[in-house]
């Protein structure tokens, strides 16, 4: 017999419907780990994180090239989660991608997690 109560709360029978892994949540892992990646210069994910990891790196160093800076810095504060990382962004890894046309990351293969056997891949900024 199932235990009586209300649903999603923390009691007497603990918490029996847990909410799904949503985009919303996807997102925002995203920011956090591009952020990072800014900040740190390389980044160890999963192979699908690092697929979405790069598309959105290469998009933001990208917007250090435009002739616009204002927009540029508010279209990648939407991204970033500091200003710190913004300004890491526009004053040290623009200016070193200037002359590149694309391919700022670069994707290392590791070895697969221990828990789960997921490939793990390090990212990290081309020099």
């Amino acid at each position: 017999m199932p235990a009586q109560g209300r649903k999603n709360v923390h009691g007497k029978t603990g918490v029996r419907f847990k909410a799904a892994y949503t985009k919303s949540k996807y997102e925002n892992m995203l920011r956090n780990v591009v952020t990072d990646l800014v900040m740190c210069g390389s980044v160890k994910v999963t192979e699908a994180v690092a697929r979405d990891l790069v598309k959105e790196a290469d998009k933001l160093v990208t917007l250090t090239k435009k002739e616009d800076v204002l927009n540029a810095k508010r279209s990648a504060m939407r991204t970033l989660r500091s200003d710190e990382s913004l300004a890491k962004l526009f004053t040290e890894i623009g200016p070193k991608m200037k002359d590149r046309k694309g391919g700022y990351t670069r994707r290392l293969k590791l070895e697969n997690r221990r828990g789960d056997d997921a490939p793990v891949v390090l990212v990290s900024w081309v020099e």
